[in-house]
């Protein structure tokens, strides 16, 4: 009983976590905008507060989004065993707060910066991590993926697989199957971007 309730207190406490959008809130507070007024996709992210805001802006706002993912994962690593299966929910908390973002009217973001901040938390114990991130500049520096959110479907898409292997490999089945819902996650809020993006391209065909 007293393992089932930390585990839904950390589970609870990152889905609050991710909940808070960083890079709406401070931008507001700070300098009085609102990204998601101001961008065209409507989304709550670094990637907008860098282009509205500046760069100093946006390395802050960036370094909360990881921080809300990773502070939840960090803290309870101290408590819980990342062995069990259970611990594959608290990875997937945080980033799934930030993706239905119930504190910003069922806004959510699309968790990038949230996912590579609950693997931070875990570069002790496992690289997906570094995994993700060249998968990550793979797509996106060298093939050059475009759109954006094509991009990240197939780079989750791979890195969901490589995951599952080396969780397989190295016996890390809970970490594995976190990082498989993260992943999940992400490429859900991505195919609705990208399914917008693409109704908008053909409207503007039509025009």
């Amino acid at each position: 009983m007293r393992d089932f309730v930390t585990v839904s207190f950390y589970i609870l406490f990152g889905f609050l976590s991710g909940s808070i959008f960083y890079c709406r809130l401070v931008p507001m507070l700070l300098v009085g905008k609102d990204v998601c007024a101001l961008s065209d996709d409507k989304n709550p992210g670094a990637a907008n507060v860098f282009i509205h805001c500046g760069v100093p802006m946006g390395l802050l706002c960036l370094a909360l989004d990881m921080a809300k993912g990773a502070v939840p994962v960090a803290l309870a690593l101290r408590v819980l065993d990342p062995v069990r299966l259970s611990f594959a929910a608290v990875m997937a908390a945080p980033v799934l707060g930030h993706a239905l973002g119930v504190l910003n009217g069922g806004r959510g973001g699309k968790c990038i910066a949230v996912i590579f901040g609950v693997l931070i938390a875990l570069l002790g114990i496992t690289p997906m991590g570094w995994v993700l991130a060249g998968i990550y500049i793979f797509f996106a520096g060298v093939l050059r993926v475009r759109p954006n959110s094509k991009c990240s479907i197939l780079t989750f898409s791979l890195f969901a697989a490589c995951a599952l292997g080396m969780g397989i490999v190295h016996r890390q089945y809970a970490l594995a199957l976190g990082a498989v819902a993260l992943s999940a996650i992400s490429i859900v809020k991505h195919a609705k971007s990208a399914a917008a993006e693409e109704a908008q391209d053909a409207e503007a065909q039509n025009a």
